[in-house]
């Protein structure tokens, strides 16, 4: 199966973020990530969808589905090497006192950035692609993992 990231434009009007999810869901389609945000115009939100699809013809589809709803001004799909896509994640470990060096090593060998200390544990928030956030999860797998938030990925085409 072949995940595709598509950045929808939508009027930022109530029931839109409905009625997208409704198209895929009516098909049968999962959505494995979504985000959605207001852009720099109030008017508009952007979405950016992450599907699979088991061939190209289904994600053709959907794109031109999506295309078809009244409030969606533009569909497009966020290619690898021409696009910009980034994940946030948010992860709280459980450490002792005498492993907060090493797990802060970690979180700087990846420009992560520790947001929460307490006394049992450190709350570290980085920002990256699909593969080096899931390497730095591996990193610290060998410590326990209280919760783990991830916003879901976001991206722009590059260039104008």
């Amino acid at each position: 199966m072949r995940k595709t990231v598509f950045s929808v434009l939508v009027d930022n009007t109530a029931g839109v973020l409905d009625r997208i999810v409704g198209l895929f869901s009516r098909r049968g389609y999962n959505i494995d990530s979504l985000t959605v945000g207001e852009t720099e115009d109030p008017k508009f939100s952007r979405m950016t969808i992450v599907v699979r699809g088991e061939d190209d013809d289904i994600l053709e589809q959907i794109e031109k589905q999506m295309a078809k709803l009244v409030d969606v001004r533009d569909v497009t799909e966020l290619k690898s090497g021409e696009s910009v896509c980034r994940e946030l994640i948010l992860v709280k470990v459980a450490v002792k006192p005498e492993e907060r060096h090493q797990v802060s090593a970690i979180a700087d060998i990846f420009r992560a950035k520790i947001v929460d200390v307490a006394v049992d544990s450190l709350m570290i928030e980085l920002t990256g692609d699909e593969g080096k956030l899931n390497a730095f999860l591996a990193l610290l797998s060998e410590y326990e993992i209280k919760s783990l938030a991830r916003t879901g990925i976001t991206g722009l085409s590059r260039g104008l």
